[in-house]
C-alpha cells in the first residue's frame, strides 16, 4: 500500500509589479500514514507516542479517551496545554499549519510540547491521508475547509480506535464546528465544558482562557450599552487605508501616563497623540492600529500630569459598573484639566486593532475587596498595561507571589480586558524572581538550551584533527595573550604585537571562531539567532550559545588550543596600516589576563620578557591609534555607569563603586575598534549590498538644547555643527570651581546620542553608513561572536571572502539580512534594557547597606559631590501644602521661595528606598541642602539613626 491519488493544486498570486501568477503543486495523498498509537497492529511506523488508555479521568466523558484539538483551541489555549495532566493530545497537521502562519511564539510552544516524550503529543498527518484530505469546495471559505479537515480526522481516529478499545474526542470553541462534529456522532466540547467534567478540575480551571466574543468584527449591539466604539474590520481598514481616509501605525504608550499613547504615522513630521481610554478604544502598547485624525481645532498637547493607575483604582471595587462609570468619566475631566501649554500636535483615535501584539505579563493579583470572589485584578509590573480581570480559585496563595497572566479578550462592555493566570513566577522581592521578571518583561530569551540545539555541540572530549591543522594558519609560537575584566570567562578576544625586521609592528587581534561550532540552519544557529545577545544582568549572564561553548571551547583561555579567527597588520610606528588579512587560525593564549594584571605588567620595569614587552607595544600603538582617531572626530564621552562587587561565596553585594578606567582598557578597545573598522571595509568591498553594518546617526539639533542650555548657564560655548566642533568644545570646557565639571558634560552629550543600530548595507546609501560617535565612515561588529549574532554573520561573510567557506542564499540577500539587522536591534536594546533594569534592582536591596557603611569611611567631602543634573523636578500628584517650585527656561533655573538651583550646583542630598509601590521600588533623594522649609529634610547621622526605607509623597527634583 501507499500513495492512493495525485492532485494538482493550482492557486494564483499577485506579484510585486502587480501581474497574476498561476501556481500549481502537486500533492500526494496516502493510505499508510499511521495513527501514532503504541499498540497498533494496523498502522506502521517509528513514531508512537500515544498511549494505550484505561483510566477515566473524567465526570462527564464516561470512557478513557485522547483528545483531537483545532486550531482555535492550539493557539488561545496553549497555556493549558503545557500543565502536566494534559496528555495523549492527537494534533492535525492542517492545525500545526494554521498556528504556524497566526503565531510563530504558540508554533514554537507547541512544538516544543510534542518533542516532549512526557507529554505524548502527536502530530497527524491528516493533509496526506485519502480518508481525512477535505479538497475546498465552491463557495467554501478556507477556515470552513480546515475545519472540515479537522473533523473528517476525528472521525477517521474514532473508527480506527474502536479496534483497540480506545477513544477520541474533540475540543473546539467554534460553536459551528462543535454542531457539525456532533452531527457526525462525534464526542465534541468546548474547552471550559471538558476542563469543568475532569476530576481535577480545579487544578486546570485557571489556566482556561476566555473565549473571545468579538474575534474579528464588533457586531454592534443596539439592546446593549457599551464603553467603547466597535473595532473595524481588516477589509474595512485596508480599503480606507487606500483611500487615504485613516493612518495606519504603532501604538507607544506613555510610561507615566497610561491613558496617553502616541502613533507614528505616514504624512506627519510629529506623532499622533491619542488621549483617553475612549480614544485609545482598547489599543495596547505596542500595537499596530489604525487611527482617525481629528480635525486641526481639536488637536491637543500632551497631558502635564503623572497618572498611575495603581494609584488611581486603589479603593475601587472592580465589579461595580456605576463606578466604572463615573471614574471613566473622571478620567476624562482630569485629562481635560491637565493639557500642556506647549506646542500642540495632530491628535486622533483608534478605530482599528491591524494587529495585536499581546503577550504574557507579569505583576501581582490587587487584593480583592469583595470577599470569597473569584474575580480579581491584575496589576501588570509594565505601567503602560491597565489592570487584567482574571478568574482564580487560589487568589490567596497568590497575594505574596508575583505572577504571570495572558490576555485573552476585551470586550466591548468591559472597562479592562480579560485573560487567565498562567504559572507562578516566584515570592515578590525574591532575587531570583525578581530577575525573571526582568528577563520576561524585556522579552530576553532565558529557557533552558533544548535537546535539539545540545545535540549540535562537538563530542567531548574535542581535540584539534590533522585536518584542522592542514587547513588553518598556525599561530601557536607567536605570544597571544587575552585582556578582560576579572572573573570574565566567555573569554572572544586575545591579542599580539611583534616587532618585525624592517622596524614595523605585525599586530594581530584573534577572535573565537564561533561560526566552525555553529553552522546555518541547525537547531543551534536558529536558536542563537533567536537570542541575537547574551544578556549581563547583576549576578547571572544568559548566555547567546550553550556554555560549553561560551565557555570553554570558545572561550580563548590560556595555555589551551582554540580555534579562531584572525585579523593581522603591518603597522608603521606612526600606525600607518600598510596591509591587512583574515586568517582562520590555530591559538593558543599565553596568558588570561585581567586590565589590572595587563597594567601591572606594563608599568613594572623590572619585567621585560616578551609578552610584557608586546603589551607596551600595543599599549604605544593605542595611544597613537586614540589620538588620530579623536582628530578626526571621535568623540570621548562617559556615563554614570557603577560597577558591583560581589562576594562569590555569599553572592551578595558588598560595595557599589564607579567603574574605574586603566590605559589597558583602552588599549584593548583601540584594537578592537580597528579590526571592526577593518572587517567592515572588507566585507562591504567583496558583499556591497548584504553586508551587516553599524551605524550611528548623526543627532538632531534639537537633542542638543539641555546641553547647550546647561553649558550656557556656565559661560561655556559648545559647538554642535559636528562631531569634530562637538569633541573640540568638549575638551576645552574646564570650570575652575567644579573639578566634574567636564565629566558631567560629558555624560550630558552622552543622552543627546541616537541609538548605534545594525543595518544591511543594500539598503542605504554609503554616506548614511557613517558612525558619528566613532568618526569612521563604516563600522561593524566582528570581535565578539560569543555574545553577539551579527558578529557571526560577519565572520560567516570573511570566511567566504577568504576562501575558508561556502555562502547560502539567506546570508547574500539584502532582505533577509535586513530583517535579520532589525532582530538584532530589537534583542540588543531589550538586553540593554534588562541589564539597566538589574542594576537598579540590585542598588535598592543594598544601597542602604553600603551606604552607611561607606560613609563611616569618608574622610573627603568631594568623595560625596552631587552631580546635580542627576536630580529631577517632575509634577507629580503632591500634597496641596508643598511649596511650588517655577522652572525659568531661559535662566536654566529652578526657584522655590528664596532659593535658586542651576545644573552643576552642588547640594547636599539622603539616598533613601522608595517602597510605596512593591513592583517599582526606587531609590529616592531627599534634599537637605540648601534649606527649603517645607521640602528639605534634615540631616541625619548614620552612627545614631540608621537610613529609613521611605514612602514619600515629595516632589522629586530635576535640574
Amino acid at each position: 500500500m501507499g500513495i492512493l491519488e495525485r492532485k494538482l493544486k493550482t492557486f494564483y498570486r499577485k506579484t510585486k509589479k502587480g501581474n497574476i501568477i498561476k501556481i500549481v503543486r502537486e500533492h500526494y495523498l496516502r493510505d499508510d500514514v499511521w495513527c501514532g498509537l503504541q499498540a497498533c497492529t494496523v498502522c506502521e511506523g517509528d513514531i508512537r507516542p500515544l498511549q494505550i488508555l484505561s483510566e477515566v479521568k473524567s465526570n462527564i466523558i464516561p470512557f478513557p479517551h485522547h483528545i483531537l484539538i483545532d486550531s482555535n483551541v492550539a493557539i488561545h489555549q496553549i497555556d493549558l496545554l503545557c500543565q502536566d495532566s494534559i496528555r495523549n493530545v492527537i494534533i492535525p497537521q492542517t492545525v500545526i499549519q494554521e498556528v504556524k502562519h497566526h503565531s510563530l511564539p504558540v508554533y514554537k510552544r507547541l512544538r516544543d510540547l510534542i518533542d516532549d516524550s512526557s507529554k505524548h503529543f502527536y502530530v497527524f498527518c491528516n493533509e496526506h491521508h485519502g480518508d481525512c484530505f477535505a479538497e475546498r469546495e465552491k463557495g467554501e471559505t478556507v477556515n470552513d475547509c480546515n475545519d472540515r479537515s479537522i473533523r473528517l480526522t476525528c472521525w477517521w481516529y474514532k473508527q480506527h480506535f474502536q479496534l483497540f478499545k480506545q477513544n477520541v474526542v474533540i475540543l473546539t470553541n467554534d460553536m459551528a464546528n462543535k454542531k457539525k462534529a456532533e452531527d457526525l456522532e462525534l464526542d465534541a466540547f468546548t474547552v471550559l465544558e471538558y476542563v469543568k467534567g475532569l476530576k481535577n478540575a480545579h487544578e486546570l480551571l485557571d489556566f482556561v482562557a476566555v473565549a473571545d466574543d468579538t474575534d474579528g468584527n464588533d457586531a454592534p449591539d443596539v439592546s446593549q450599552k457599551f464603553m467603547y466604539s466597535p473595532h473595524w474590520s481588516i477589509t474595512d481598514i485596508r480599503t480606507a487605508l487606500k483611500k487615504g481616509k485613516i493612518k495606519q501605525g504603532v501604538l507607544k504608550t506613555s510610561t507615566k501616563n497610561y491613558l496617553e499613547a502616541n502613533v507614528m504615522v505616514e504624512g506627519f513630521d510629529k506623532s499622533v497623540l491619542i488621549q483617553g481610554r475612549e480614544n485609545l478604544n482598547r489599543a495596547l502598547h505596542d500595537d499596530h492600529v489604525a487611527i482617525e485624525i481629528f480635525p486641526k481645532e481639536k488637536w491637543s498637547s500632551p497631558s502635564t500630569l503623572v497618572i498611575d493607575q495603581q494609584k488611581e483604582e486603589e479603593e475601587k471595587a472592580i465589579d461595580d459598573d456605576e463606578e466604572e462609570k463615573a471614574a471613566i468619566a473622571q478620567e476624562k475631566a482630569m485629562l481635560a484639566s491637565s493639557v500642556g501649554e506647549g506646542e500642540k500636535q495632530p491628535t486622533g483615535r483608534v478605530i482599528g486593532i491591524a494587529k495585536r501584539k499581546w503577550r504574557q505579563y507579569c505583576g501581582i493579583l490587587k487584593k480583592n475587596v469583595i470577599a470569597e470572589s473569584n474575580r480579581h485584578l491584575f496589576v501588570p509590573a509594565d505601567k503602560r498595561i491597565p489592570f487584567i480581570r482574571i478568574e482564580t480559585r487560589q487568589a490567596e496563595a497568590l497575594q505574596s507571589k508575583r505572577i504571570l497572566v495572558a490576555i485573552d479578550s476585551w470586550p466591548r462592555d468591559s472597562k479592562n480586558p480579560k485573560g487567565h493566570f498562567v504559572r507562578v513566577i516566584g515570592e515578590i522581592g525574591d532575587k531570583e524572581t525578581e530577575n525573571e521578571v526582568i528577563l520576561l518583561e524585556h522579552d530576553c530569551p532565558h529557557t533552558k538550551f533544548s535537546e535539539a540545539v545540545l545535540k549540535c555541540l562537538p563530542k567531548m572530549p574535542w581535540v584539534i584533527t590533522p585536518k584542522d591543522e592542514a587547513e588553518r594558519k598556525d599561530l601557536r609560537d607567536l605570544n597571544i595573550c587575552s585582556v578582560d575584566p576579572i572573573g570574565c570567562t566567555d573569554i572572544d578576544d586575545a591579542l599580539h604585537c611583534r616587532l618585525l625586521p624592517n622596524g614595523n609592528y605585525e599586530v594581530g587581534v584573534h577572535i573565537a571562531d564561533v561560526s566552525h561550532f555553529i553552522r546555518p540552519h541547525t537547531a543551534i544557529d536558529q536558536e542563537a539567532q533567536n537570542r541575537s545577545t547574551t544578556v549581563y544582568l547583576t549576578n547571572r549572564r544568559i548566555d547567546m550559545v550553550p556554555d560549553l561553548l561560551s565557555s570553554n571551547l570558545c572561550s580563548l583561555r590560556g595555555e589551551v588550543d582554540r580555534f579562531a579567527f584572525s585579523v593581522i597588520w603591518e603597522i608603521t610606528p606612526e600606525t600607518e596600516i600598510l596591509s591587512s588579512r583574515f586568517y582562520k587560525t590555530i591559538i593558543r593564549s599565553r596568558g588570561e589576563l585581567s586590565y589590572e594584571q595587563a597594567q601591572q605588567k606594563i608599568d613594572d620595569p623590572s619585567m621585560n620578557d616578551d609578552l610584557t614587552n608586546s603589551l607596551r607595544n600595543l599599549n604605544m600603538l593605542a595611544k597613537k591609534l586614540k589620538k588620530k582617531r579623536l582628530s578626526d572626530g571621535a568623540l570621548v564621552l562617559a556615563s554614570m555607569e557603577v560597577k558591583f562587587h560581589v562576594d562569590p561565596d555569599t553572592d551578595t553585594v558588598v560595595d557599589i563603586v564607579a567603574k574605574q578606567h586603566l590605559e589597558t582598557m583602552s588599549m584593548v578597545e583601540e584594537f578592537m575598534l580597528l579590526a571592526n573598522v577593518t572587517a567592515a571595509e572588507t566585507t562591504v568591498k567583496e558583499f556591497p549590498d548584504c553586508a551587516m553594518l553599524r551605524r550611528h546617526p548623526a543627532p538632531p539639533p534639537s537633542n542638543f538644547e539641555p546641553l547647550l542650555l546647561a553649558a550656557e548657564s556656565q559661560n561655556i560655548k559648545i559647538d554642535v555643527t559636528s562631531n569634530k566642533t562637538l569633541a573640540d568644545s568638549l575638551e576645552n570646557a574646564e570650570s575652575d570651581k567644579n573639578p566634574f565639571f567636564n565629566n558631567m558634560l560629558r555624560i550630558m552629550t552622552t543622552r543627546c546620542m541616537m541609538q548605534a543600530v545594525y543595518f544591511c548595507s543594500g539598503t542605504l546609501e554609503k554616506q548614511e553608513f557613517y558612525h558619528y560617535g566613532l568618526a569612521t565612515p563604516c563600522y561593524t561588529h566582528f570581535t565578539s561572536p560569543i555574545r553577539r549574532y551579527a558578529d557571526i554573520i560577519v565572520h560567516r561573510l570573511l570566511a567566504a571572502i577568504i576562501e575558508k567557506d561556502t555562502t547560502y542564499p539567506e546570508l547574500l540577500d539584502p532582505k533577509k539580512c535586513s530583517e535579520y539587522s532589525q532582530h538584532i536591534n530589537y534583542r540588543h536594546k531589550m538586553a540593554q534594557y534588562a541589564g539597566r533594569a538589574s542594576g537598579v534592582i540590585t542598588a535598592i536591596t543594598n544601597i542602604l547597606r553600603i551606604l552607611i557603611k561607606r560613609r563611616k569611611k569618608v574622610k573627603k567631602p568631594e568623595e560625596w559631590v552631587l552631580q546635580a543634573q542627576n536630580m529631577e523636578f517632575e509634577e507629580e500628584k503632591t500634597e496641596d501644602n508643598l511649596p511650588k517650585f517655577q522652572f525659568n527656561e531661559k535662566d536654566l533655573c529652578v526657584r522655590c521661595k528664596d532659593v535658586e538651583l542651576r545644573p552643576f550646583d552642588e547640594v547636599r542630598i539622603q539616598v533613601c528606598v522608595d517602597s510605596s509601590d512593591i513592583q517599582h521600588e526606587k531609590v529616592v533623594t531627599r534634599l537637605v541642602f540648601p534649606y527649603i522649609e517645607g521640602f528639605s529634610v534634615k540631616s541625619l547621622k548614620a552612627s545614631s539613626r540608621r537610613y529609613p526605607r521611605i514612602a514619600t509623597q515629595k516632589q522629586k527634583i530635576k535640574v
